[in-house]
């Protein structure tokens, strides 16, 4: 079971970490977010 939650943890952090990448860096502004906090705001999403 744990290891089927961290996998799942895992493909958000990933999936989330690739989604904002995609964006512009006006894009991340408008969202309140600047390019280095991709990966924290996505440890976020978990």
């Amino acid at each position: 079971m744990n290891l089927i939650r961290s996998y799942r943890n895992w493909r958000v952090y990933r999936d989330t970490v690739a989604e904002l990448g995609r964006l512009s860096n006006r894009q991340l502004h408008d969202l309140g977010i600047v390019r280095d906090e991709i990966k924290m705001v996505a440890r976020k999403a978990i």
